[in-house]
């Protein structure tokens, strides 16, 4: 990448992205750069970011896959039927689509880290209220304003990686989405074992998670004195990024004149694609997380197993999370990557329907190969757009459209199970969706960006 000029105004510094290599340090002489514009965020933020973007992660989905594995004992504690049980599991997708809108919004107002900051205390005081909630409508009130801050932390996740690590978007990606996974597998494992340790009260067996969640809030905190450079870096309409603002091959001339609106992402093929994508991941995702123990348990597996089983489909999440990303970041196009995640869920679902009990192990491993297209779906946001308005315009449009598709699959699974009275139907409707999955996972793969399509 050639030399930035020895001058730059602040206002039209490109700011990195996921398809951008930033310029190093050494590009810029001493003295010669404009102080309140600095190239790369100050060193001192990057630990704290660093820390705060894992322990974020590890605090994603045990909201989620904490009731999963118990789904029956809140079901019978509630006296829940299993439609309003399927109302329950739909409940994280559709606080995700309504409340991940307006993480843009906010980030505007108050910068990504301190709505991440204030997203991790949403989530420690929901699941703090949530086990002393005596009905059912207390239950989803206190699980909304955890999915809340698990909302807006999602949608700027990628925003803060590309913000602070703009030379590292595939290596942080795949850590944090390590650590999203390792989370969610360790809740699945862990939350029968510690509702028995602590004496069978499944209030207790919830409650103890938001233990994790307190201590994500903390990392955030020196991080509220970043708000200066949010300032200047807006992730809204308008974006540092300039419409003509340019670096050539072999020269180190730059232009730079007013800066260009954030693309209208709705007018993007690729962007309604990857919505696509990301809804029917989602769809899979929170079908396994929210009903896969329950289909064990009917096939005789018991509890503690079936829980361990979601484990086992959660951390395959571990290092492939980390895998997939770099691997995606070096291809022209995703569509490999896409086809052979979609074939490992129809082989999963395949054996969930043939024999659930017999292979439950191998059905396990194969559905947490498939649940890996959500660290995918977060890389190819990254890659879809070139600038930084552009990131999180197409982050948030593809999260909430995506979480959106995905509310109807969770319930439907439901209803399907109350009044079949088994589990053919349902799972032959998740295995159905991977082959549109698969579809639009192709074509949100390509080689192009919004811009280029706005």
């Amino acid at each position: 990448m050639p030399d930035e000029p020895k001058t730059l105004d602040p206002a039209a510094r490109p700011a990195a992205t996921a398809g951008d290599s930033p310029a190093p340090d050494r590009a810029r002489p001493a003295g010669t750069a404009s102080p309140a514009a600095p190239a790369l965020p100050a060193r001192r933020f990057l630990v704290p970011v660093t820390v705060g973007l894992v322990l974020a992660a590890l605090n994603l989905r045990p909201a989620i896959t904490s009731l999963g594995a118990l789904l029956e004992e809140v079901s019978e504690g509630l006296h829940m039927s299993g439609s309003v049980a399927g109302v329950l599991t739909s409940v994280p997708p559709l606080c995700f689509a309504v409340f991940g809108i307006t993480a843009p919004r906010l980030a505007r107002r108050f910068g990504p880290a301190a709505v991440v900051c204030a997203g991790m205390a949403a989530i420690f005081t929901g699941l703090l209220l949530r086990p002393l909630a005596g009905g059912t409508a207390g239950f989803l009130a206190a699980s909304a304003l955890a999915l809340m801050g698990i909302a807006v932390s999602n949608v700027l996740m990628p925003v803060i990686v590309k913000r602070y690590f703009p030379d590292r978007v595939g290596t942080m990606t795949g850590l944090y989405s390590m650590a999203l996974a390792l989370g969610t597998s360790v809740a699945a494992a862990a939350t029968v074992p510690l509702t028995d340790a602590l004496g069978g009260d499944w209030r207790l067996g919830l409650g103890v998670w938001a233990a994790l969640a307190a201590l994500a809030v903390l990392p955030w905190l020196p991080l509220l004195r970043d708000r200066d450079r949010d300032s200047r870096t807006k992730v809204g309409p308008s974006s540092t990024k300039t419409g003509s603002s340019r670096t050539e091959t072999g020269s180190s001339r730059t232009e730079a004149k007013a800066p260009a609106a954030a693309p209208r992402v709705t007018r993007s093929r690729t962007a309604w694609a990857l919505g696509a994508f990301f809804g029917l991941q989602a769809t899979g995702a929170y079908i396994t997380m929210g009903w896969m123990p329950q289909i064990f348990r009917d096939a005789g597996v018991p509890a503690s197993t079936a829980g361990v089983l979601l484990a086992v489909t959660m951390v395959m999440g571990v290092p492939l999370a980390f895998v997939i990303p770099r691997l995606a970041t070096r291809m022209k196009t995703q569509g490999p990557i896409v086809v052979a995640l979609a074939l490992c869920g129809l082989g999963g679902y395949t054996g969930l329907l043939l024999a659930p009990a017999a292979g439950a192990w191998v059905w396990a491993v194969l559905l947490g190969v498939s649940n890996c297209a959500f660290p995918l779906a977060l890389t190819m946001i990254g890659m879809r757009s070139r600038t930084g308005a552009g990131v999180v315009r197409l982050s948030a449009f593809a999260q909430s459209v995506g979480y959106l598709i995905s509310i109807p699959g969770p319930l439907l699974v439901g209803v399907l199970y109350q009044h079949s009275g088994g589990w053919g139907l349902p799972i032959a409707l998740m295995g159905g969706l991977m082959v549109p999955q698969m579809i639009v996972g192709i074509l949100a793969g390509r080689d192009r960006t919004v811009e280029d399509e706005c």
